[in-house]
C-alpha cells in the first residue's frame, strides 16, 4: 500500500481530548490530552494495550460514554463542527449517520430482543429514510457483502443464534447500513476467521475508496493494521506516545513500548523460544505516575524518566515520539530465552473423538414440526495425546465451538463417541458427569457473557474450586478461608492481574482483562484438558505472550492437553503440535503442525493460510479469494461441501464427498485432488 496523501483540510480533528471515570468523591483521568487529526479517505489505527484508553478515546468522541464517564475538555471537530458541544437530540443525527462505530463485543452491543433485521432496519430508517421492500433488499444485501450465508433465513433471527463471528458480521453490517462519513472501528475484525477478515477489510478498502470514508481503526493485529492503515498511533495509559507512517513504524519504530510490542508476537520463528513480555501491568487510573507513564516497565529507563513527562519530539517527517531515551536499539534482539521444545511421540490419545454429530432440528409452523436439520457438526473425528496442542481452525459459523461444547457435554452430541481418558463421556449425566469435568475445562470465547456479573472475581474463580477441585487443589479445601484467598491470588498473579482484582466485579474491567479472568477460572481445578475457545482473541499482543507463555508452561509442567479452537494463525503456528482444519461441520485436513502449515494439500487451508495477515509489510504475497460465500450448514452441498467455492471443483466434486487420503506421517486430507 502506498503512502496516503494528507490532505490539508482534515474530516476529524481531536484536540488535547481528555476524558474521565468518577470514583466516590475522585476524577480519575482515563485519556490525558490526546490530539490527532483524520483526512477523509484515511486510515488511522490506534494501537495499545488493553487499558490504555483506545476505546475510551472513540466512545468519548462519540459522547457514549459510561454512566461513570465524564469529558473534561477538549475538542471533536468534523467539518467544522465541535461534537463535544452539539445538544443530544442533534448527536443522534450524526452518530449512526455520519459517523458509524463497530464495537469491540457484539454479544453486548446487539439487541437480544430484536431480530438482525429490525436492527439494521432502524438505521436505514433513521438516516436514509429507507424502509418496507427496499430497505429489506438493502439489508439483504449488507448480510451478503459481510459474508453471511442464507440472508433470508438470518435476517429473521436473533443474536443468540449466531456464532460469535457472526455477531460481529452483523455489527459490521448495522455500521455500514448508514453509508457514514466516519468508521470508527474497535477490533473490527477481532472474532472474524481469516478469509471472512480478509472479505471485510476488502470491503472496508473499497467503500473507502467508493465514498472517501476515514477509518479510526482500533486493534491489536499488527497484521491489519500493515494492511489497512496509513498512519499509526501508539497509546500507553491514557497518552499517545508515538505516531507514524505506516512503513516508518513497521521498520523504524523508536519508542521502547512499541519495540516491546512486536517483540512480543508469536511466530513460527519463535516456536522454541519463550515469547517476550513486557513486565509489570498499565498503571492503574488511581496511580499514574507523573513522569513517564512507561517507565517503571521500561528496559531503557533513566532516572529523568520517573520525574519528569516527556515532551513530543520529531523523528522525522510526520514521526513523533514522546520520549527521553535517544536511542535505537531493537526490541526484537531481547526476543525471549530459548526453552526446550516438547517433541512428544502422540502414542495413546487422552481425548478420542470418534464420528461425533450434533445436529439442532429447524422447526416450523404452527406444531413446530421439524422440516430439517442445521448439521452444525456432521462426522468430526480427532485424537489429542497427553501434553499435546491440537489446533481446530477453520471459518466462522463451521463448528468450531459447538465441538468444544459438545466434547464437555454443554450440548448433547446427536451421534458418535466422546472418550476421555478410556471412559465414554457421551451419555453421561448428574455426579459421573461432573465428576469427568473435573478432569476438563474450558475458556468461552466471549469473556463477558461467561462471567457471572452478580459475582465478584475472587468468587467466579473460588466457585469451580470449592464445586470441582474436591482432591486436586490443595490451597482450595482446607477450612482456612486464607488457603483459598491465597489460592485466588496466585491464579490471578499468574494470569497477569494483581490481587486487589479479586475483590472487584466483571464490569470493572477491559475486554482483554476479562479474558484473563476466565482463564484464571478454567485453570482452578488444574484440568488435564483445556478446550480453548479463541482464548487470546480479545487480547493484545502483550498479554497474548503472557498468557501463551503461561499455557506452554503448564505443558511442560503437568502434561496438560489442549484443544486450540482460533483463527490467529499465527498462535498457531507458534503453540500447536497438530492441526485440523474444519469446513462446515467436516475436518477437510489434519496432520502435524508443521506438514499443514508447510505443505497444505486442501485448496481450503491454503485459501486460509494465504488470507492471514503478515504483521510486516510484504506486497508479494498473494491471497486467494473464495469464490461466493460458506454455505448454510442447513443446506450443505451435495458432494464435496467445498465444491462450490473451489477452483478446482469438477463434476466428481460435485456427485461425491471425497474418502480420506493419507499423505505422509499421519497428514490425512479430504479432497478429490490433493497436490
Amino acid at each position: 500500500m502506498s503512502e496516503h496523501p494528507r490532505m490539508s483540510s482534515p474530516l476529524l480533528e481531536v484536540r488535547d481530548l481528555r476524558l474521565g471515570f468518577a470514583a466516590g468523591k475522585q476524577m480519575l483521568a482515563a485519556v490525558d490530552g490526546v490530539s490527532f487529526s483524520l483526512a477523509r479517505g484515511e486510515t488511522c489505527a490506534l494501537l495499545g494495550e488493553s487499558g490504555c484508553g483506545k476505546s475510551a478515546t472513540a466512545q468519548g468522541m462519540l459522547r457514549l460514554l459510561p454512566a461513570a464517564g465524564r469529558l473534561l475538555g477538549g475538542q471533536v471537530t468534523m467539518d467544522g463542527c465541535d461534537l463535544l458541544r452539539l445538544p443530544e437530540a442533534e448527536m443522534r443525527a450524526w452518530r449512526g449517520g455520519r459517523i458509524a462505530m463497530i464495537f469491540q463485543e457484539p454479544a453486548t452491543s446487539l439487541n437480544p430482543v430484536l431480530t438482525v433485521g429490525q436492527q439494521i432496519g432502524e438505521v436505514l430508517a433513521r438516516h436514509l429514510g429507507m424502509r418496507g421492500d427496499a430497505a429489506r433488499q438493502r439489508m439483504l444485501e449488507l448480510l451478503q457483502q459481510v459474508g453471511i450465508a442464507d440472508p433470508e433465513r438470518r435476517l429473521d433471527e436473533y443474536p443468540f443464534q449466531f456464532s460469535g463471528g457472526m455477531k460481529q458480521r452483523v455489527m459490521i453490517a448495522i455500521a455500514l447500513a448508514g453509508e457514514p462519513e466516519l468508521l470508527i472501528a474497535d477490533e473490527p475484525t477481532t472474532a472474524l476467521d481469516v478469509t471472512v477478515q480478509a472479505q471485510i477489510l476488502d470491503l472496508l478498502a473499497k467503500i473507502q475508496v467508493d465514498r472517501g470514508m476515514a477509518i479510526l481503526l482500533i486493534t491489536h493485529d499488527l497484521g491489519v493494521v500493515a494492511r489497512m492503515a496509513h498512519r499509526v498511533g501508539v497509546m500507553y495509559a491514557g497518552e499517545l506516545v508515538e505516531v507514524a507512517a505506516r512503513e516508518t513504524f513497521f521498520t523504524a519504530s523508536r519508542h521502547p513500548y512499541t519495540q516491546a510490542l512486536f517483540a512480543a508476537l508469536p511466530e513460527v520463528s519463535r516456536r522454541g523460544q519463550r515469547l517476550a513480555t513486557i513486565p509489570g501491568q498499565v498503571p492503574a487510573l488511581s496511580a499514574m505516575p507523573a513522569g513517564c507513564r512507561f517507565a517503571e516497565r521500561c528496559p531503557q529507563a533513566m532516572p529523568l524518566c520517573a520525574g519528569q513527562s516527556p515532551a513530543w519530539r520529531r523523528v522525522v517527517g510526520d514521526h513523533i515520539l514522546r520520549c527521553h531515551w535517544q536511542g535505537s536499539a531493537d526490541a526484537s534482539e531481547r526476543a525471549g530465552h530459548a526453552v526446550t521444545e516438547l517433541d512428544l511421540d502422540p502414542g495413546r490419545a487422552f481425548l478420542d473423538v470418534g464420528d461425533l454429530k450434533v445436529h439442532f432440528p429447524i422447526r416450523k409452523g404452527l406444531f413446530q414440526r421439524t422440516v430439517g436439520h442445521v448439521r452444525a457438526v456432521d462426522g468430526v473425528s480427532l485424537q489429542i495425546a497427553p501434553g499435546r496442542t491440537l489446533a481446530l481452525v477453520g471459518e466462522s459459523g463451521c463448528g468450531k465451538t459447538t465441538v468444544g461444547k459438545a466434547l464437555l457435554q454443554l450440548i448433547p452430541p446427536t451421534g458418535g463417541s466422546v472418550r476421555l481418558g478410556g471412559g465414554e463421556l457421551v451419555g453421561l449425566t448428574g455426579r459421573r458427569l461432573r465428576e469427568a469435568r473435573r478432569h476438563m475445562q474450558m475458556i468461552f470465547q466471549d469473556p463477558f457473557a461467561s462471567l457471572n456479573p452478580r459475582l465478584r472475581v475472587g468468587e467466579i474463580i473460588a466457585e469451580g474450586m470449592l464445586a470441582l477441585g474436591s482432591g486436586r487443589q490443595s490451597s482450595g479445601n482446607g477450612a482456612d478461608g486464607g488457603d483459598l484467598a491465597a489460592a485466588i491470588v496466585a491464579l490471578l498473579e499468574q494470569v497477569g492481574l494483581p490481587a486487589e482484582a479479586a475483590s472487584r466485579y466483571p464490569h470493572e474491567f477491559s475486554g482483554g482483562q476479562r479474558q484473563r479472568i476466565a482463564i484464571a477460572r478454567a485453570l482452578a481445578v488444574q484440568p488435564e484438558l483445556l478446550i480453548c475457545d479463541e482464548p487470546t482473541s480479545a487480547l493484545d499482543v502483550s498479554v497474548q505472550a503472557q498468557i501463551l507463555n503461561l499455557l506452554k508452561k503448564l505443558q511442560g509442567e503437568l502434561g496438560v492437553a489442549y484443544l486450540f479452537i482460533t483463527h490467529n494463525f499465527a498462535v498457531v503456528e507458534y503453540l500447536a503440535h497438530d492441526i485440523a482444519v474444519m469446513y462446515l461441520g467436516r475436518i477437510v485436513e489434519q496432520g502435524r503442525a508443521e506438514a499443514v502449515l508447510n505443505s497444505p494439500r486442501h485448496p481450503y487451508t491454503r485459501a486460509l493460510l494465504s488470507a492471514v495477515p503478515a504483521p510486516r509489510l510484504d506486497t508479494a504475497r498473494e491471497i486467494i479469494r473464495l469464490g461466493g460465500e460458506a454455505p448454510s450448514p442447513a443446506k450443505p452441498p451435495s458432494g464435496c461441501h467445498f465444491h462450490p467455492r473451489c477452483p478446482k471443483a469438477d463434476a466428481l466434486c460435485r456427485e461425491r464427498y471425497p474418502a480420506e487420503t493419507v499423505v505422509a506421517g499421519g497428514h490425512r486430507v479430504y479432497c478429490h485432488w490433493p497436490d
